[in-house]
Protein backbone atom coordinates (compact mmCIF):
# COMPACT_ATOMS: atom_id res chain seq x y z
CA UNK A 1 0.00 0.00 0.00
CA UNK A 2 1.35 3.56 -0.66
CA UNK A 3 2.85 5.87 2.28
CA UNK A 4 -0.40 8.68 1.53
CA UNK A 5 -3.75 7.20 1.26
CA UNK A 6 -5.30 7.84 -1.82
CA UNK A 7 -8.17 9.24 -0.30
CA UNK A 8 -5.79 11.94 1.19
CA UNK A 9 -5.41 13.21 -2.38
CA UNK A 10 -9.05 13.38 -3.57
CA UNK A 11 -10.69 16.95 -3.69
CA UNK A 12 -13.70 15.63 -3.62
CA UNK A 13 -16.04 11.81 -3.92
CA UNK A 14 -16.65 12.50 -7.71
CA UNK A 15 -13.03 13.46 -8.60
CA UNK A 16 -12.05 10.07 -6.49
CA UNK A 17 -14.50 7.86 -8.65
CA UNK A 18 -13.27 9.86 -11.80
CA UNK A 19 -9.64 9.17 -10.77
CA UNK A 20 -10.44 5.58 -10.75
CA UNK A 21 -11.98 5.26 -13.85
CA UNK A 22 -9.40 6.83 -15.70
CA UNK A 23 -6.55 4.66 -13.97
CA UNK A 24 -8.08 1.60 -14.99
CA UNK A 25 -11.69 1.82 -16.65
CA UNK A 26 -11.86 -1.70 -18.10
CA UNK A 27 -11.67 -3.32 -14.05
CA UNK A 28 -14.91 -4.10 -12.38
CA UNK A 29 -16.58 -1.56 -10.08
CA UNK A 30 -19.35 -3.62 -9.18
CA UNK A 31 -20.41 -7.20 -9.23
CA UNK A 32 -23.91 -7.58 -9.70
CA UNK A 33 -25.24 -11.34 -10.06
CA UNK A 34 -23.93 -11.96 -13.41
CA UNK A 35 -23.64 -8.75 -14.67
CA UNK A 36 -20.25 -6.55 -14.29
CA UNK A 37 -20.07 -3.19 -14.31
CA UNK A 38 -16.67 -1.44 -15.62
CA UNK A 39 -15.09 1.96 -13.64
CA UNK A 40 -15.85 3.46 -17.34
CA UNK A 41 -19.22 2.42 -17.50
CA UNK A 42 -19.98 3.60 -14.31
CA UNK A 43 -18.23 6.74 -14.90
CA UNK A 44 -20.31 7.02 -17.81
CA UNK A 45 -23.77 6.40 -16.23
CA UNK A 46 -22.70 8.76 -13.18
CA UNK A 47 -22.11 11.45 -15.80
CA UNK A 48 -25.28 10.98 -17.84
CA UNK A 49 -27.45 10.52 -14.50
CA UNK A 50 -25.43 14.35 -14.04
CA UNK A 51 -26.44 16.04 -17.47
CA UNK A 52 -29.84 14.75 -16.53
CA UNK A 53 -30.16 16.73 -13.16
CA UNK A 54 -28.59 19.77 -14.54
CA UNK A 55 -29.88 20.51 -18.13
CA UNK A 56 -33.29 18.82 -17.50
CA UNK A 57 -34.18 19.39 -14.08
CA UNK A 58 -31.78 22.99 -13.62
CA UNK A 59 -30.03 21.16 -10.50
CA UNK A 60 -27.31 23.87 -9.16
CA UNK A 61 -24.57 23.17 -7.00
CA UNK A 62 -25.84 23.01 -2.82
CA UNK A 63 -29.26 21.94 -3.95
CA UNK A 64 -30.28 18.92 -2.21
CA UNK A 65 -31.77 15.78 -3.41
CA UNK A 66 -33.38 12.99 -2.47
CA UNK A 67 -31.88 9.36 -3.39
CA UNK A 68 -34.57 6.77 -2.62
CA UNK A 69 -33.32 3.63 -3.99
CA UNK A 70 -32.71 -0.28 -3.08
CA UNK A 71 -29.49 -1.65 -3.03
CA UNK A 72 -28.61 -1.86 -7.11
CA UNK A 73 -26.13 -0.88 -9.62
CA UNK A 74 -27.88 2.50 -10.16
CA UNK A 75 -28.25 3.88 -6.57
CA UNK A 76 -24.00 4.05 -6.92
CA UNK A 77 -24.36 5.69 -10.25
CA UNK A 78 -26.63 7.87 -9.16
CA UNK A 79 -25.42 9.04 -5.93
CA UNK A 80 -21.98 9.82 -7.95
CA UNK A 81 -24.05 11.36 -10.26
CA UNK A 82 -25.64 13.68 -7.55
CA UNK A 83 -22.33 14.85 -6.47
CA UNK A 84 -21.11 15.13 -10.39
CA UNK A 85 -24.04 17.80 -10.51
CA UNK A 86 -22.80 19.39 -7.44
CA UNK A 87 -25.72 18.28 -5.36
CA UNK A 88 -25.77 16.88 -1.70
CA UNK A 89 -27.18 14.11 -1.78
CA UNK A 90 -29.76 12.74 0.96
CA UNK A 91 -30.33 9.19 1.12
CA UNK A 92 -33.18 7.63 2.28
CA UNK A 93 -34.33 4.34 4.57
CA UNK A 94 -36.73 2.18 2.48
CA UNK A 95 -38.41 1.13 5.60
CA UNK A 96 -39.36 4.41 6.86
CA UNK A 97 -42.63 5.37 7.02
CA UNK A 98 -44.38 7.78 4.70
CA UNK A 99 -44.81 10.37 7.38
CA UNK A 100 -40.80 10.35 8.31
CA UNK A 101 -40.00 10.13 4.46
CA UNK A 102 -42.33 13.65 4.52
CA UNK A 103 -40.09 14.70 7.58
CA UNK A 104 -36.79 14.20 6.19
CA UNK A 105 -37.63 16.11 2.08
CA UNK A 106 -38.93 18.44 4.14
CA UNK A 107 -36.41 19.87 6.63
CA UNK A 108 -33.63 19.26 3.77
CA UNK A 109 -35.73 21.39 1.10
CA UNK A 110 -35.18 18.48 -1.36
CA UNK A 111 -36.02 19.67 -4.58
CA UNK A 112 -36.30 16.13 -6.43
CA UNK A 113 -35.95 12.87 -5.32
CA UNK A 114 -34.72 10.25 -7.83
CA UNK A 115 -36.22 6.99 -6.73
CA UNK A 116 -37.66 3.35 -7.57
CA UNK A 117 -40.81 3.09 -9.16
CA UNK A 118 -42.49 0.95 -7.09
CA UNK A 119 -41.52 3.31 -3.93
CA UNK A 120 -42.64 6.03 -5.86
CA UNK A 121 -46.03 4.17 -6.49
CA UNK A 122 -46.31 3.16 -2.89
CA UNK A 123 -45.71 6.34 -1.64
CA UNK A 124 -48.06 8.48 -3.71
CA UNK A 125 -49.70 10.08 -1.39
CA UNK A 126 -46.73 11.55 -0.23
CA UNK A 127 -46.01 13.07 -3.96
CA UNK A 128 -49.44 14.64 -3.88
CA UNK A 129 -48.51 16.25 -0.99
CA UNK A 130 -44.87 17.72 -1.01
CA UNK A 131 -45.97 19.39 -4.22
CA UNK A 132 -42.45 21.07 -4.03
CA UNK A 133 -40.73 18.19 -4.47
CA UNK A 134 -40.32 16.52 -7.96
CA UNK A 135 -40.54 12.52 -8.02
CA UNK A 136 -38.56 11.21 -10.65
CA UNK A 137 -37.74 7.37 -11.27
CA UNK A 138 -34.40 6.44 -12.51
CA UNK A 139 -35.80 4.90 -16.07
CA UNK A 140 -37.21 8.93 -16.83
CA UNK A 141 -33.75 10.87 -15.93
CA UNK A 142 -32.25 10.22 -19.88
CA UNK A 143 -30.13 13.00 -21.13
CA UNK A 144 -26.41 13.40 -22.58
CA UNK A 145 -23.04 13.09 -20.38
CA UNK A 146 -22.52 16.29 -18.05
CA UNK A 147 -19.88 17.47 -19.92
CA UNK A 148 -17.41 19.18 -16.62
CA UNK A 149 -18.09 17.88 -13.85
CA UNK A 150 -19.24 20.45 -11.07
CA UNK A 151 -15.73 21.14 -8.71
CA UNK A 152 -16.66 20.67 -5.14
CA UNK A 153 -14.13 21.01 -2.41
CA UNK A 154 -13.34 19.27 0.64
CA UNK A 155 -15.28 21.30 2.83
CA UNK A 156 -18.10 21.71 0.62
CA UNK A 157 -21.32 19.20 1.96
CA UNK A 158 -21.55 16.31 -0.10
CA UNK A 159 -24.28 13.99 1.93
CA UNK A 160 -27.41 14.66 4.39
CA UNK A 161 -27.77 11.48 6.75
CA UNK A 162 -30.78 11.70 8.58
CA UNK A 163 -29.74 9.68 12.02
CA UNK A 164 -32.83 7.96 13.83
CA UNK A 165 -32.87 9.76 17.23
CA UNK A 166 -33.78 8.37 20.43
CA UNK A 167 -36.37 11.17 20.83
CA UNK A 168 -38.09 13.69 18.60
CA UNK A 169 -37.67 13.59 15.02
CA UNK A 170 -34.42 12.60 13.15
CA UNK A 171 -31.70 15.09 12.47
CA UNK A 172 -29.91 15.48 9.18
CA UNK A 173 -25.68 15.11 9.84
CA UNK A 174 -23.86 17.51 7.63
CA UNK A 175 -21.01 15.50 6.08
CA UNK A 176 -18.53 17.12 3.73
CA UNK A 177 -16.70 15.85 1.14
CA UNK A 178 -13.95 15.66 3.07
CA UNK A 179 -15.32 14.28 6.48
CA UNK A 180 -16.03 11.30 4.21
CA UNK A 181 -12.83 11.01 2.63
CA UNK A 182 -11.08 11.85 5.71
CA UNK A 183 -12.80 8.59 7.37
CA UNK A 184 -12.61 6.34 4.15
CA UNK A 185 -8.47 7.77 4.50
CA UNK A 186 -9.01 6.31 8.63
CA UNK A 187 -10.61 3.16 7.29
CA UNK A 188 -8.42 2.12 4.20
CA UNK A 189 -5.32 2.17 6.74
CA UNK A 190 -6.36 0.07 9.53
CA UNK A 191 -8.13 -2.25 7.39
CA UNK A 192 -5.42 -2.67 5.10
CA UNK A 193 -7.14 -2.10 2.37
CA UNK A 194 -5.70 -2.29 -0.92
CA UNK A 195 -6.66 -2.12 -4.97
CA UNK A 196 -7.32 -5.93 -5.33
CA UNK A 197 -9.91 -5.84 -2.36
CA UNK A 198 -13.52 -6.63 -3.06
CA UNK A 199 -15.99 -5.23 -0.56
CA UNK A 200 -19.25 -7.56 0.17
CA UNK A 201 -22.35 -4.86 -0.10
CA UNK A 202 -24.87 -6.73 1.95
CA UNK A 203 -26.39 -4.08 4.15
CA UNK A 204 -28.25 -1.23 2.68
CA UNK A 205 -26.38 1.20 1.06
CA UNK A 206 -28.59 4.51 2.33
CA UNK A 207 -26.98 3.25 5.88
CA UNK A 208 -23.51 5.58 6.87
CA UNK A 209 -22.05 2.96 7.50
CA UNK A 210 -22.44 0.60 3.77
CA UNK A 211 -22.22 3.87 2.19
CA UNK A 212 -18.75 4.83 3.45
CA UNK A 213 -16.72 1.37 3.98
CA UNK A 214 -18.62 -0.72 1.21
CA UNK A 215 -19.28 2.30 -1.61
CA UNK A 216 -16.90 5.13 -1.06
CA UNK A 217 -13.91 3.19 0.11
CA UNK A 218 -13.56 0.46 -2.60
CA UNK A 219 -14.47 2.89 -5.36
CA UNK A 220 -11.76 6.05 -4.36
CA UNK A 221 -9.48 2.84 -3.87
CA UNK A 222 -10.00 1.45 -7.35
CA UNK A 223 -11.10 -1.60 -5.43
CA UNK A 224 -14.49 -3.37 -6.27
CA UNK A 225 -18.17 -3.69 -4.74
CA UNK A 226 -20.17 -7.32 -4.73
CA UNK A 227 -23.49 -6.05 -4.14
CA UNK A 228 -24.74 -9.45 -2.93
CA UNK A 229 -28.52 -9.81 -4.32
CA UNK A 230 -29.97 -12.77 -1.90
CA UNK A 231 -29.73 -12.21 1.65
CA UNK A 232 -32.15 -15.26 2.68
CA UNK A 233 -31.22 -17.93 3.15
CA UNK A 234 -27.62 -17.08 4.01
CA UNK A 235 -26.50 -19.37 2.17
CA UNK A 236 -27.57 -17.84 -1.09
CA UNK A 237 -25.23 -14.45 0.48
CA UNK A 238 -22.66 -16.59 0.81
CA UNK A 239 -22.19 -18.61 -2.14
CA UNK A 240 -22.40 -14.79 -4.26
CA UNK A 241 -19.35 -14.18 -1.58
CA UNK A 242 -17.62 -17.26 -2.86
CA UNK A 243 -18.93 -16.67 -6.62
CA UNK A 244 -17.22 -12.98 -6.55
CA UNK A 245 -14.41 -14.03 -4.49
CA UNK A 246 -14.90 -10.76 -1.56
CA UNK A 247 -12.25 -10.31 0.21
CA UNK A 248 -13.75 -8.06 2.83
CA UNK A 249 -17.39 -9.00 4.52
CA UNK A 250 -19.17 -6.37 6.73
CA UNK A 251 -22.37 -7.87 8.03
CA UNK A 252 -24.65 -8.10 11.48
CA UNK A 253 -23.61 -10.34 14.07
CA UNK A 254 -26.57 -12.84 13.20
CA UNK A 255 -24.87 -13.60 9.65
CA UNK A 256 -21.39 -14.30 11.05
CA UNK A 257 -23.12 -17.11 13.53
CA UNK A 258 -24.69 -18.36 10.03
CA UNK A 259 -21.12 -18.34 8.35
CA UNK A 260 -19.46 -20.06 10.89
CA UNK A 261 -22.17 -22.73 11.12
CA UNK A 262 -22.24 -23.42 7.39
CA UNK A 263 -18.97 -25.48 7.83
CA UNK A 264 -17.14 -23.65 5.15
CA UNK A 265 -13.44 -23.19 6.18
CA UNK A 266 -11.90 -24.07 2.32
CA UNK A 267 -12.44 -21.93 -0.48
CA UNK A 268 -14.01 -18.27 1.26
CA UNK A 269 -12.11 -15.66 -0.28
CA UNK A 270 -13.03 -13.11 2.19
CA UNK A 271 -9.96 -12.16 4.32
CA UNK A 272 -11.68 -9.60 6.87
CA UNK A 273 -15.22 -10.49 8.45
CA UNK A 274 -16.37 -6.59 10.15
CA UNK A 275 -19.16 -6.50 12.14
CA UNK A 276 -21.91 -3.74 12.55
CA UNK A 277 -25.41 -2.89 12.86
CA UNK A 278 -25.47 -4.17 16.81
CA UNK A 279 -23.59 -5.28 19.52
CA UNK A 280 -21.63 -8.48 18.43
CA UNK A 281 -22.48 -11.11 21.44
CA UNK A 282 -19.61 -12.66 22.73
CA UNK A 283 -21.15 -16.18 21.94
CA UNK A 284 -20.82 -15.38 18.38
CA UNK A 285 -17.37 -14.33 18.80
CA UNK A 286 -16.25 -16.96 20.09
CA UNK A 287 -17.50 -19.61 17.79
CA UNK A 288 -16.66 -17.87 14.81
CA UNK A 289 -13.02 -17.58 15.90
CA UNK A 290 -13.55 -21.49 16.73
CA UNK A 291 -14.54 -22.37 13.79
CA UNK A 292 -13.50 -19.86 10.88
CA UNK A 293 -9.55 -18.94 10.17
CA UNK A 294 -10.60 -14.98 9.50
CA UNK A 295 -10.62 -12.26 11.87
CA UNK A 296 -13.62 -10.96 12.79
CA UNK A 297 -14.15 -7.09 13.76
CA UNK A 298 -16.35 -5.37 15.67
CA UNK A 299 -16.03 -1.28 15.95
CA UNK A 300 -18.26 1.52 16.54
CA UNK A 301 -19.44 4.37 14.58
CA UNK A 302 -22.10 6.88 14.10
CA UNK A 303 -23.72 9.18 11.29
CA UNK A 304 -22.32 12.44 12.72
CA UNK A 305 -18.77 10.73 12.19
CA UNK A 306 -19.20 9.56 8.59
CA UNK A 307 -19.39 6.90 10.38
CA UNK A 308 -16.09 4.74 12.00
CA UNK A 309 -14.52 5.86 14.81
CA UNK A 310 -13.11 2.82 16.06
CA UNK A 311 -12.56 -0.80 15.20
CA UNK A 312 -10.59 -3.89 17.15
CA UNK A 313 -7.39 -4.58 15.53
CA UNK A 314 -6.59 -6.71 12.67
CA UNK A 315 -3.19 -7.55 14.16
CA UNK A 316 -3.50 -8.36 18.22
CA UNK A 317 -6.29 -8.78 20.79
CA UNK A 318 -9.64 -8.49 20.18
CA UNK A 319 -11.43 -7.77 23.32
CA UNK A 320 -15.25 -9.32 23.20
CA UNK A 321 -17.74 -6.50 24.00
CA UNK A 322 -14.80 -3.63 22.88
CA UNK A 323 -15.61 -1.24 20.29
CA UNK A 324 -12.14 -1.61 20.11
CA UNK A 325 -9.27 1.57 19.71
CA UNK A 326 -9.70 4.82 17.85
CA UNK A 327 -9.21 4.46 14.03
CA UNK A 328 -6.18 6.66 12.16
CA UNK A 329 -6.15 10.42 12.91
CA UNK A 330 -9.31 9.79 15.13
CA UNK A 331 -9.14 10.71 18.71
CA UNK A 332 -11.58 9.23 21.25
CA UNK A 333 -11.64 10.33 25.14
CA UNK A 334 -14.27 10.23 28.34
CA UNK A 335 -15.80 12.85 29.64
CA UNK A 336 -17.93 13.67 32.58
CA UNK A 337 -20.64 16.07 32.82
CA UNK A 338 -18.71 18.95 33.24
CA UNK A 339 -16.49 18.23 29.83
CA UNK A 340 -13.95 17.27 31.68
CA UNK A 341 -11.56 14.13 30.82
CA UNK A 342 -11.79 11.60 32.67
CA UNK A 343 -9.30 8.43 33.28
CA UNK A 344 -8.87 4.65 33.21
CA UNK A 345 -11.86 3.03 33.73
CA UNK A 346 -13.94 5.82 34.68
CA UNK A 347 -17.48 6.27 33.06
CA UNK A 348 -18.43 9.00 31.50
CA UNK A 349 -19.33 10.16 27.74
CA UNK A 350 -17.57 9.12 24.91
CA UNK A 351 -16.25 11.97 22.58
CA UNK A 352 -14.71 12.09 19.47
CA UNK A 353 -12.23 14.96 17.39
CA UNK A 354 -10.96 14.18 13.96
CA UNK A 355 -11.60 15.41 10.44
CA UNK A 356 -14.31 13.05 9.74
CA UNK A 357 -16.50 15.14 12.60
CA UNK A 358 -19.47 16.28 10.99
CA UNK A 359 -19.99 20.09 10.38
CA UNK A 360 -23.52 20.09 12.34
CA UNK A 361 -26.98 19.42 12.25
CA UNK A 362 -28.83 20.65 8.55
CA UNK A 363 -31.23 24.06 9.78
CA UNK A 364 -30.12 23.03 13.64
CA UNK A 365 -27.95 25.52 15.06
CA UNK A 366 -28.88 24.99 19.20
CA UNK A 367 -28.37 21.09 18.67
CA UNK A 368 -25.20 21.46 17.01
CA UNK A 369 -23.99 23.47 19.70
CA UNK A 370 -25.25 20.50 22.39
CA UNK A 371 -23.31 17.86 19.76
CA UNK A 372 -20.15 19.55 19.02
CA UNK A 373 -17.71 21.42 21.76
CA UNK A 374 -14.23 22.82 20.52
CA UNK A 375 -14.62 20.33 17.50
CA UNK A 376 -15.09 17.30 19.74
CA UNK A 377 -18.32 15.44 19.23
CA UNK A 378 -20.42 14.15 22.47
CA UNK A 379 -21.57 11.10 21.03
CA UNK A 380 -24.50 10.62 23.76
CA UNK A 381 -23.08 7.01 24.43
CA UNK A 382 -21.76 6.34 27.98
CA UNK A 383 -18.54 4.30 28.68
CA UNK A 384 -15.12 4.36 29.97
CA UNK A 385 -11.27 3.25 28.34
CA UNK A 386 -9.31 0.26 29.88
CA UNK A 387 -5.72 0.08 30.72
CA UNK A 388 -4.97 -1.16 26.87
CA UNK A 389 -6.84 1.58 25.91
CA UNK A 390 -9.91 0.08 24.24
CA UNK A 391 -13.09 1.58 25.13
CA UNK A 392 -16.29 -0.31 25.84
CA UNK A 393 -20.23 0.76 25.81
CA UNK A 394 -21.78 0.59 29.22
CA UNK A 395 -25.00 2.68 28.13
CA UNK A 396 -26.58 5.46 26.40
CA UNK A 397 -27.08 9.11 27.55
CA UNK A 398 -30.42 10.03 29.18
CA UNK A 399 -32.11 13.17 26.79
Amino acid sequence: MSAMPLSDTRSSLHHALIASAEAAPEKTAIFWGDEEIHYGVLRDRALRFAGALVTAHGVKAGDRIGLWLKNCPEFVAAYYGILLAGGVVVPINNFLKPAEVEHILEDAGARLVLADPELIRAASGLAARLTSVRFVALNELTAEALREPVQRRREDLAVIVYTSGTTGRSKGAMLTHGNLLHNVSSCEVVLEAEKVDRFAVMLPLFHSFMMTVGMILPLTLGGSMVLVRSLNPPKNAIMEIIRHKATILPAVPQFFRALAGAGIRDGLPVRLCISGGAPLPGEILREFEEKMPIPLIEGYGLSEASPVVSLNPIRGNRKAGSIGVPIANVEVAVWDEECRPLGVREVGEIVVRGGNVMAGYWNQPEATAQALRDGWLLTGDIGYRDEDGYFFITDRKKD
